[in-house]
């Protein structure tokens, strides 16, 4: 018979030694979980807390079982302590520890699995089973045989990997929100990160007098978004503070594994270092997991299914078994996935890759895959390139951007251990300019070709093509000294090879310069003696050609040329239409009705400046730009009829602007004509109704401008009310893209910011106002005395 020790408890939960930070909403959907299904599976990888989680969400449901909770302790378990039991079936032999750990003894020869369950048949008891991973079999046994007996039992289980069983909820634990320094958030907004505050929480416990300080707090930061929000990574960085500087702590981070160490001794041995943590993942691991876990260490941020079976397929990996080890290491915590998108990506937490690239280094593969791994990307940039002008176009930007992470890596390698300048120079050339401009990325462009450049000296037409490129990004940015010199010396390098494309792409800047001093006579006669040099040249100019005819069409138009102008138009329009062209169709929209506008068919200028936004939206393509540009026009339209919403307007498209880094001032053949609307409207309105709108304007997202100007909203005072909520002003755009329906992907986009970032800003969002589900943050958006 089975008994229970003297003076029976109500169960093994120990009291916390460390205070538990955060995880308001995870704990909130696990104990929901535990209350609507009897089997619950805590996932994640080592370190990111899955043990605290459990033992807090049993302490919080006690109350509710009548018999306890109970912790089973597997971590220190292995094949060893099976074998003192020859014979026995695991289920058997994980009774006993599980009996042992309830305080049961038994007397009788029945088997152990038995006897556990017959002890179990009627009471009310959860029972938290910690630690699984390395025993799945037998957890699953004991598991699957209990719950099937004992309707009052209820199970917790944490692993690296999912039991497999019927009727088990699984919970994916992820790292703690952290914020991005990229966009360094106030000291104040800092303290509201979970991995900043228990990094600051374990830090006071190491150093009483410790306090996040203007001084300090970024490089707390730093650590935290560079340790991925990994608690136990954080927890080892901290308690380093009794020899370093939050400063010296994030220097040391490049080699993190000897730095994090010498944790808490009491803990297991594989807890007490982030070497220790990883190294009992990766013996998890068959071996051919093993290596695939080594070679995606070559990625950098996320990263798609063609990608891996492009790069690892090899000797060593079956590119028909690649999708199965992929799922393998999802199952175990190694990978994570997000499919927000049409496409599955994946991604290695930092401390995971750096990991396995030591593992790939070891093994001797490291050379090899990183040069796999710029070869597939810098084909990658070829496709896109080919398939530029047709349908695909939103399609590649999209990926491109995604990428983007990934082509740096691959510029990197070229222009450092590989010593190729000239492969980096053609993988850059090739990239569509909307990657650049798009996202504002004017000076990585710049550096990159500054780099290559540097190193490929040789007269070249990738390198006259590069000067020109750089020229035109050092435009973009205001800086003529640079644009003209790096114009100069590719258009010379054009002469000299006699290449008709550098010496066309060279005529084109210096007839674009000449737009944007607004000398329009002259911008018209070298766009079109560029458009001439492209004749004959064949297909692979025709991003450059109707580039070429929409600039022209903008020119000739505000140069009085209207017959000029629609000619050009409608050649834009012959080549897009046909092969589901957007970006350069829908410039082409806004260029006429540029052009409509300087005639005074503001009807004309109206329909064409809504249609270019319309196809902009709904291509998908990110030209926040030339959306600017449609609703700068658009205000101008709207000045004589509707002063009000044109005051609205104006704020908009001066939050367009900002948003891009740059303001209407750049265009000097524009800013006239804006001047002169401002001073109409302002004449039109009194002062504070004029400010009001124009606040109102100023306070839109992007997608809100669109909305506005086309007429599907009127505007709200969410500007207004900012000040009023505990969010900070990204935060609050955050929360208002929520309500929108966004998925985190959609918002990082839209933002322009990382997928972690819009990620740990939906994550505060939800801790500030203490809500559990995006469903909330978009009903309390909609409230009356809401933000929204």
């Amino acid at each position: 018979m089975v008994r229970r020790a003297a003076h029976p408890a109500r169960g093994n939960l120990l009291a916390d030694l460390s205070s538990f930070v955060g995880r308001r909403r995870e704990l909130a959907d696990v104990k929901r979980l535990i209350s609507e299904y009897r089997l619950v599976t805590v996932c994640g990888i080592g370190g990111v807390g899955k043990t605290r989680l459990a033992q807090r969400v049993a302490a919080q449901v006690a109350r509710a079982y009548a018999d306890g909770v109970w912790i089973v302790d597997l971590a220190e378990l292995g094949e060893r302590d099976w074998a003192s039991a020859p014979g026995t079936s695991d289920g058997d032999r994980l009774a006993t520890v599980v009996a042992g750990a309830l305080g049961l003894r038994e007397h009788s020869a029945r088997a152990p699995l038995a006897a556990l369950r017959d002890h179990l048949q009627e009471r009310s008891l959860l029972l938290v089973m910690d630690n699984c991973e390395h025993l799945l079999p037998a957890c699953a046994e004991l598991i699957r045989t209990l719950l099937g007996s004992c309707p009052g039992l209820r199970v917790i289980a944490t692993s690296r990997e999912l039991l497999g069983l019927i009727g088990e909820a699984a919970f994916s634990l992820p790292p703690l929100p952290v914020p991005d320094p990229a966009e360094l958030p106030s000291l104040t907004e800092a303290t509201t990160y979970e991995a900043v505050a228990l990094f600051t929480e374990r830090a006071h416990a190491v150093l009483a007098g410790f306090r996040l300080t203007p001084e300090n707090y970024g490089a707390v930061v730093d650590i935290c978004h560079r340790l991925d929000g990994l608690p136990l990574a954080i927890e080892l960085a901290a308690a380093r503070l009794r020899l370093l500087t939050p400063q010296q702590i994030a220097t040391r981070l490049g080699d993190r594994f000897a730095l994090l160490s010498g944790g808490n001794r009491l803990a297991p041995e594989r807890q007490q270092t982030l070497r220790g943590c990883l190294d009992w993942s990766y013996e998890l691991c068959w071996k051919p997991e093993q290596r695939l876990w080594a070679q995606l260490s070559v990625f950098a941020g996320n990263f798609a299914m063609d990608a891996i079976e492009g790069i690892c397929a090899g000797a060593d990996l079956v590119a028909e078994d690649l999708l199965s080890l992929t799922a393998a290491l999802i199952d175990k915590s190694i990978l994570s996935r997000d499919d927000r998108d049409v496409v599955v990506r994946y991604r290695l937490l930092e401390s995971i890759r750096a990991y396995g690239r030591e593992k790939l280094h070891d093994n001797g593969d490291e050379a090899a895959l990183l040069r796999r791994h710029r070869d597939w990307y810098a084909e990658l940039v070829e496709r896109s390139n080919r398939e530029w002008i047709g349908n695909r176009q939103a399609y590649w930007l999209r990926r491109l951007n995604q990428e983007h992470a990934n082509l740096r890596t691959a510029l990197d390698y070229c222009l450092g251990v590989a010593g190729e300048p000239e492969r980096a120079l053609h993988i850059l050339v090739r990239l569509p300019a909307l990657y650049w401009w798009g996202r504002g990325r004017f000076d990585e462009g710049r550096g990159w070709l500054d780099r290559a450049l540097g190193r490929a000296a040789e007269p070249s037409a990738e390198r006259a093509r590069a000067l020109l490129l750089a020229s035109r990004l050092a435009f973009g940015q205001g800086d003529i000294e640079a644009s003209g010199r790096l114009l100069a010396e590719g258009e010379e390098i054009g002469r000299q090879l006699d290449d008709s494309l550098a010496r066309s792409s060279a005529t084109f800047i210096r007839g674009t310069t000449a737009l944007f001093e607004n000398d329009l006579a002259t911008a018209v006669r070298l766009l079109e003696t560029a458009l001439e040099g492209l004749d004959g040249a064949g297909p692979a100019t025709l991003d450059q050609r109707l580039h070429l005819l929409f600039t022209l069409v903008a020119a000739a138009g505000l140069n009085g040329d209207h017959d000029l102008a629609a000619s050009c138009y409608k050649q834009v329009l012959a080549e897009t239409e046909p092969r589901g062209e957007d970006f350069h169709r829908s410039n082409a929209m806004w260029a006429f009705g540029l052009a409509a506008w300087r005639q005074g068919d503001l009807h004309t200028a109206a329909a064409h400046e809504e249609a270019g936004l319309r196809l902009k939206r709904a291509s998908g393509l990110e030209d926040p730009l030339g959306a600017a540009l449609c609703l700068e026009v658009l205000t101008w339209v709207e000045t004589g009829r509707q002063p009000q919403r044109a005051a609205v307007l104006l704020g908009a498209v001066d939050a367009q602007w900002s948003r891009h880094g740059t303001s209407i001032d750049s265009y000097r053949h524009l800013v006239g004509h804006r001047r002169a609307c401002e001073r109409r409207t302002r004449r039109a309105l009194d002062e504070p109704s004029f400010a009001d709108a124009y606040r109102r304007g100023r306070g839109f997202t992007y997608d809100e401008s669109i909305a506005f100007a086309l007429r599907e909203r009127r505007p709200t005072p969410e500007a207004d009310t900012v000040s009023q909520t505990p969010l900070t002003p990204r935060e609050h755009q955050v929360a208002v893209l929520v309500a929108q329906g966004l998925s985190n992907a959609d918002i990082a986009r839209h933002l322009v910011i990382s997928q972690r970032t819009a990620e740990s800003h939906v994550a505060n969002i939800l801790t500030k106002r203490g809500f559990t589900s995006r469903a909330q943050i978009a009903a309390w958006i909609g409230t009356p005395g809401s933000p929204g």
